[in-house]
């Protein structure tokens, strides 16, 4: 493991254990802080795809295993949500500004709806009203986290070299 994966670990393991213990009861206008999904969504615009599938599986499982959630739901969101945002990194949020803002109100949306169905699907019981409602404030919140913890991973994680030289496509006939 490179010193720049050790990094990512200790960062996601930090947020993960953070958000479960103190960001989550801290509620603003119905919803908690959700630095996780911040985190998750930084890291894949700076380092790609796969290191973001990889750190948001990881941040899911560290979330479900000490939460006693249903087990793999939220690594699965956090998957997916991973491997979009580091693909929209990848392809074309890499130099515009308002990249991660895009990027966190895409999760956040996707994370509600996504979280929503899922349990849904598994025949729990979920109420709209507790699910949805308080989706306007998740985003002001999280859209209002976005660039102070945007500058704080790129601080800590730097991008990734590869990723940011740009890459033509040649037809070839």
């Amino acid at each position: 493991m490179t010193l720049v994966g050790i990094r990512i670990a200790c960062v996601v393991f930090f947020a993960a254990i953070l958000q479960v213990s103190a960001f989550s009861s801290v509620v603003i206008g119905g919803r908690g802080l959700d630095v996780l999904l911040v985190v998750l969504v930084s890291i894949a615009l700076l380092r790609g795809s796969i290191t973001g599938a990889i750190t948001g599986f990881t941040a899911g499982i560290v979330v479900d295993v000490t939460t006693m959630g249903t087990l793999g739901i939220t690594s699965l969101l956090l998957t997916l949500v991973g491997y979009w945002a580091g693909r929209y990194g990848e392809t074309t949020g890499r130099s515009r500004p308002q990249a991660p803002l895009i990027a966190v109100l895409s999760a956040t949306l996707f994370m509600a709806l996504g979280g929503f169905a899922l349990h849904s699907m598994l025949g729990e019981s979920v109420s709209v009203r507790a699910s949805l409602v308080p989706l306007v404030s998740a985003l002001i919140i999280n859209l209002a986290l976005t660039y102070p913890v945007f500058a704080c991973v790129r601080r800590l994680v730097g991008s990734d070299e590869r990723a940011e030289r740009g890459r033509e496509v040649e037809l070839l006939v």
